[in-house]
């Protein structure tokens, strides 16, 4: 199994960097990464960075009184390898830096900046580009983004919970803080760097993912959002009812043969329209 996912995620990051990513700038729609960005791009991403992102940057160096945090499931961290010493002479070798959660993953650079299409960027290249800002007078050795994935399982004993509801509350609090069972890093992530974070998940090398590319590849979905060619768009699709059940009562039809609907490809009106049927129907003793 760890053979064919290890395969399945170089397969993707294959076809999003030689189909997707390419298929799109032909179309004029550009996810740059630091180096492909010009001077004035370079300099809005910059402002972009001490105006919304570095306010909500703390990063954690870990040393004897400063434990690795606690990483909730699936979310975009960075881990900094650090020369020197900071402002209280401590010589911590190791920082952690938590990507929030409330910032959107694709960024729009304004229009102005860009000679042809639409220009993006990602949250993570953002970070990375302005990593040393958060670290004054310390020398960046090495970084790398990374992401976690927990066992997500619920388990309630039935036979023992009174109250199910409210044992699936205390069972889902703790549930991004699962067991960790796959680590991803970037294909460029130093090894020194991985061996750690494995250390720290108590994972086996077998469960490391060297990506190449976004850790969440999830998050580029944000395109779409952002994207104003709607040629490019899949056309709209609208549910259409059975034409058995045009202008017929429903009943009638049923007396003939069954009716399968399939959500969300047929239109949920005909479960209404059965259930008011039902309701003004005299010879109807009963609806459960």
């Amino acid at each position: 199994i760890s053979k064919e996912c290890h395969q399945l995620a170089s397969r993707q990051y294959e076809i999003l960097n030689n189909d997707i990513l390419p298929a799109l700038s032909r179309r004029g729609i550009h996810l740059l990464r630091h180096h492909d960005r010009t001077e004035a791009q370079r300099a809005w991403v910059k402002a972009y960075f001490d105006r919304e992102v570095r306010p909500l940057l703390t990063p954690i160096g870990l040393d004897p009184s400063h434990p690795f945090p606690q990483v909730v499931n699936k979310s975009l961290n960075f881990i900094v390898s650090l020369g020197g010493k900071d402002a209280f002479d401590r010589g911590t070798g190791i920082s952690i830096v938590k990507a929030p959660r409330v910032l959107p993953r694709v960024i729009k650079i304004p229009d102005e900046l860009t000679e042809k299409g639409q220009a993006f960027c990602l949250l993570s290249s953002i970070i990375h580009a302005h990593i040393g800002d958060l670290f004054n007078d310390r020398e960046i050795i090495a970084y790398s983004q990374f992401r976690v994935t927990r066992d997500s399982d619920l388990w309630v004993d039935e036979e023992e919970v009174k109250n199910l509801r409210h044992a699936l509350q205390g069972e889902l609090q703790g549930r991004q803080f699962g067991i960790a069972v796959r680590l991803e890093v970037a294909k460029n992530c130093p090894e020194p760097l991985s061996q750690f974070l494995l250390s720290q998940f108590s994972l086996s090398k077998d469960r490391l993912y060297q990506m190449d590319g976004p850790v969440n590849m999830v998050r580029l979905s944000e395109l779409v959002d952002h994207v104003q060619q709607a040629n490019l768009r899949f056309p709209a699709f609208y549910a259409k009812a059975d034409a058995k059940l045009e202008h017929q009562n429903i009943f009638e039809v049923l007396k003939k043969q069954d009716i399968l609907l399939h959500h969300p490809f047929q239109p949920f009106q005909t479960v209404i329209d059965f259930i008011r049927t039902a309701a003004t129907d005299p010879s109807v003793l009963a609806i459960k």
